[in-house]
């Protein structure tokens, strides 16, 4: 227990590590954007002295290191600081952004993980079959083909020219689920699609592995079907592995959505991330930044505790 426990510890102080220095890469990185913040809130045509009392105000003439240390503390504190372009809280802002997204994130999840594991386990069932090349070739297919494409193209096909839905996903405080759920359709899809492929061919190379393991092959000789062995048998213990990918997927869904809620104009974090960087608000670009590495980050950390306690192998390294 004690084994575990420090196993644990460890991994949790090794993400808190990694996080404070993703934290250094984004404050230095926010700093080395070209171009003056105080300039363009200004506009090109504003004064001299108007620049310099800006600056002053935001505390942009203190040295790099003082301001990053007053940020990090602020964020010790809950304090993500307040917007250059809205002059509102960052944190009451983020909040309903991310709600957002978790949501979409977790209507994707829901599709995409149960389908997935289906999937992967019929094209185990039939390998080299009709089946089994139909799928293959379908999610290779889809990984080759990149979010804003689909998106676009569901867009143009379900939008345009049949009219179904609108093409824009457009929520608000006070819809009904079903409200919700229908203006959120189209870019679920679009992530389905997006990583659909990639769990399915890891959850088939996953299942494929354990089946040459040799207690499969005594399973055989016992005379079980194909079926009970894959689903009793080996899919049980490719369960490392599966939560694996899962766990890389979900932070991809909460961290990659980037992409599909601009092109979906989705108000959720990716979203407000790209307007505060064309708008160069520099507190909300490192309020939303180190939020998706903590997001992914935390989700990868898990994966590891998760197949760490599924695997009593793994406690005791050589």
């Amino acid at each position: 227990m004690k084994t575990i426990a420090a196993l644990i510890a460890r991994h949790i102080l090794s993400a808190v590590l990694l996080l404070l220095l993703v934290s250094v890469l984004i404050f230095a990185g926010t700093q080395m954007l070209p171009g003056d913040v105080a300039t363009a809130m200004l506009g090109q045509s504003a004064t001299p002295s108007a620049i310099a009392a800006i600056r002053a105000e935001l505390g942009l003439n203190e040295p790099a290191l003082l301001r990053y240390a007053l940020w990090l503390s602020g964020l010790m504190h809950g304090n993500f600081g307040v917007s250059y372009a809205s002059h509102q809280d960052i944190a009451s802002s983020i909040g309903l952004r991310l709600g957002n997204t978790v949501f979409l994130a977790g209507m994707t999840a829901l599709l995409a993980i149960p389908l997935a594991l289906v999937l992967g386990a019929i094209s185990v069932l039939n390998k080299n079959g009709i089946a089994d090349r139909l799928i293959t070739t379908v999610t290779r297919g889809t990984v080759a083909l990149p979010e804003f494409f689909v998106g676009y193209l569901l867009i143009m096909f379900f939008s345009v020219q049949l009219g179904w839905f609108d093409s824009s996903a457009t929520v608000f405080p006070g819809m009904s689920l079903m409200q919700r759920l229908e203006a959120i359709l189209l870019p679920t899809i679009t992530l389905v699609l997006a990583v659909l492929g990639h769990m399915i061919n890891m959850i088939r190379a996953a299942l494929l592995n354990i089946l040459s393991a040799p207690y499969i092959e005594m399973a055989r000789l016992k005379g079980l079907s194909r079926a009970r062995i894959v689903w009793h048998h080996t899919l049980p213990n490719a369960l490392a592995p599966i939560m694996n990918v899962i766990a890389i997927n979900l932070a991809y869904l909460l961290v990659g959505v980037v992409v599909v809620e601009v092109v979906f104009v989705y108000p959720g974090m990716g979203q407000y991330m790209v307007d505060s960087v064309i708008k160069r608000d520099i507190p909300v670009v490192q309020a939303t930044a180190l939020i998706f590495a903590a997001i992914y980050i935390g989700l990868n950390r898990c994966a590891d505790i998760a197949i760490l306690l599924n695997n009593p192998r793994l406690r005791y390294p050589r």
